[in-house]
């Protein structure tokens, strides 16, 4: 893979589109509203309102969504000065596309909107119901231009236009892996650094227990599209290719991935993986295993040791189990390919029914203000948070002070994690945050961040939804996880002649559309550019 696609970002656009769901459909064309629907400007002594959507997660104990310390800040601080209210419109989290639909349908969307489905805001755009903002960037958001970058803002360009402002992405590890240090300390096995060494740890947890205990699992893993899954193990199977072959060709046609699913399959045929994991579809059973202290390997998210779930009961039930993040699964060039999320978060863009465009680029803009974000997102020390080695550490709260999500993400629309400059900082923020300010997680945070953005690379950036992948992505999801689940567990004797049978169905079943469109779209944008 060249030096050009590990920079290019990366938004999958060709996601699956809730069937039947009412595209947005203001009034108008696409045009700025800074060029010919500009907002008249509020009379003097007359407040004028802005909306702004808010996602209600149903967090027990909540405070007024719309009246609470963020809230109040906000209309002290930006709407006071610019003769502004600043009024939040709830929509269930759990029903957010559906609701933001119907919205836009109506022309009653909030005068600032958001959602992390790419697809949606692309449809909005292609029914021409939103403003493109390019003018109002240019006029009202330089602060907010500066801080996201030329790289963040194309993910919300919709045939060459701003139609959306995409949230900043602070920390872009996905996967990770990880290791009971404990156990090879007592075996005299090293941290592994390769597919061998793994396999040799894996068997000697099996064969040596170094856990005494009943029920041993070399490798915890779930069905397929749960957590639990294989780190980067396929990536590195794979073969040399171009990056157009890179970008556009389906998974299972790469060269090298036959391989990667048959060296699983050949690990549970030997016992080295959670004999059951295709019936855990909930990852209940796997999170039950780990805590219970035993497991000796698994692959989840890269920040998956710190979250409560597991770190509470295995500290109670293993307080001796140590995990530690690894990197194991280097391919042909020596690299350790990993997918990485893409460096943006959630798209807000300003629905053609609004008549406040002018003030809501002027609120995204406000919020780029390095005090106003640290606000929001950490509130006041001694009240919301205490400094310690230059780290927010969050204080427990009810009532008004309390954040619906974690670094007030809901209020702090412009960035998707934590924002202090630094990325190790924003990484050690993130740790004690999870970790509710128990700093020995700080390390195990940074070492696996850096070990899962090593050779990490993000998906092609088209631009334009895959008209097909929108038609048979649910199919061709359900199938992804079946054909995963099948192959692993499949007898070694009939693993090629079944691989090859799914891969047919698979592409048959809209796969080779998805690809052939792919190709296109990627060979368009390679033309334009030259």
């Amino acid at each position: 893979m060249n030096a050009s696609m590990k920079k290019k970002a990366a938004l999958l656009v060709s996601t699956v589109l809730l069937a039947g769901v009412a595209a947005g459909c203001g009034n108008g064309g696409n045009e700025s509203p800074a060029a010919s629907n500009d907002a008249p400007a509020a009379s003097s002594g007359s407040p004028e309102t802005l909306t702004v959507e808010v996602f209600d997660r149903g967090i027990q104990g909540q405070p007024d969504l719309n009246n609470n310390t963020w809230t109040k800040y906000v209309n002290e601080k930006f709407g006071k000065p610019n003769n502004a209210v600043v009024k939040f419109v709830t929509v269930p989290r759990s029903e957010e596309v559906d609701k933001l639909n119907v919205l836009m349908a109506a022309n009653e969307a909030p005068d600032i909107s958001f959602t992390y489905d790419g697809t949606t805001v692309t449809r909005f755009a292609k029914n021409k119901g939103l403003y493109t903002l390019d003018d109002l960037l240019a006029k009202h958001g330089q602060q907010l231009k500066a801080y996201l970058g030329d790289t963040v803002l194309a993910y919300g360009k919709y045939e060459g236009k701003q139609v959306s402002i995409p949230a900043k992405r602070t920390l872009l590890a996905w996967n990770g892996m990880f290791i009971r240090k404990d156990w090879l300390d007592k075996l005299g096995l090293p941290v592994p650094t390769n597919r061998d060494e793994l396999y040799d740890a894996l068997v000697a947890f099996r064969d040596k227990n170094p856990g005494k205990i009943n029920g041993v699992i070399p490798w915890a893993t779930a069905a397929a599209g749960m957590n639990y899954a294989f780190g980067n193990l396929v990536q590195s199977f794979w073969g040399p290719m171009s990056e157009e072959e890179f970008v556009t060709t389906t998974n299972w046609l790469k060269p090298g991935n036959k391989d990667a699913f048959k060296w699983l399959n050949k690990l549970y045929a030997e016992k080295l993986i959670s004999p059951d994991f295709a019936l855990d579809k909930t990852a209940k059973q796997a999170d039950a295993d780990v805590t219970n202290g035993k497991v000796g390997f698994y692959a989840a998210n890269w920040d998956y040791p710190m979250v409560q779930k597991i770190r509470e009961p295995l500290k109670q039930n293993a307080p001796e189990a140590s995990f530690v993040p690894i990197d194991a699964f280097k391919n042909g060039e020596g690299k350790y390919l990993k997918e990485m999320y893409n460096e943006n978060g959630l798209f807000s863009f300003i629905p053609k029914s609004s008549k406040h465009a002018e003030l809501a680029m002027k609120y995204l803009n406000w919020m780029a203000d390095p005090d106003v974000l640290f606000f929001l997102q950490f509130g006041e020390e001694g009240v919301n948070h205490t400094m310690v080695n230059g780290i927010p550490q969050g204080i427990a709260q009810t009532g008004d002070n309390m954040q619906m999500s974690n670094l007030n993400l809901d209020y702090t629309l412009i960035v998707n994690g934590a924002e202090l400059g630094d990325t190790e900082k924003n990484v050690k923020t993130y740790a004690a945050a999870l970790a509710t300010g128990d700093q020995s997680y700080e390390k195990l945070a940074v070492d696996s961040y850096k070990i899962n953005t090593t050779d990490g690379y993000t998906g092609f950036y088209y631009g334009v939804p895959n008209e097909a992948n929108i038609k048979y992505g649910k199919t061709l999801g359900d199938m992804n996880k079946q054909m995963m689940d099948r192959l692993i567990v499949a007898k070694p004797a009939e693993f090629d002649a079944l691989y090859d049978k799914l891969v047919k169905e698979y592409m048959d079943a809209g796969g080779k559309a998805v690809q052939d469109e792919n190709v296109k779209h990627y060979r368009e944008i390679k033309a334009g550019s030259n």
